[in-house]
């Protein structure tokens, strides 16, 4: 057996590795979902006392909030209602979610100051 090193020079990459970003966009019905809990906790209030206010079953509502069904823009109006928003505040709010989910998920790229080789 050779008492010589094996015959390899470490590799160091031109470009330092990122992790790549979650290409996924949020889901509608999860920002929502997200947003009317978030709510509803903010006030304390039951999910049991809101669905009753909406007049919306509480299992649906529950489901709404966990992001597992899609409401139509009556049902969520009426949560938001109960909730004592209007539907155009919730929108607001989920848009405002949806960007700060989004613009941390996907890092600025940064201009490469290093240096380069070429064979």
């Amino acid at each position: 057996m050779s008492s010589q090193p094996p015959n390899h020079a470490p590799v160091l990459p031109l470009r330092p590795q990122e992790p790549p970003a979650d290409p996924r966009e949020p889901l509608w019905r999860d920002l929502v979902g997200d947003v009317l809990r978030r709510e509803r906790l903010t006030q304390e209030r039951t999910l049991k006392d809101v669905a009753d206010t909406a007049r919306i079953s509480l299992p649906y509502l529950s489901e709404v909030e966990r992001g597992r069904k899609e409401a139509s823009s009556e049902v969520l109006a009426a949560a938001a209602r109960a909730l004592g928003l209007d539907l155009g505040s919730l929108l607001s709010r989920v848009q405002t979610e949806f960007t700060r989910r989004t613009t941390t998920a996907r890092p600025v790229p940064r201009p490469y100051n290093g240096l380069c080789l070429a064979a």
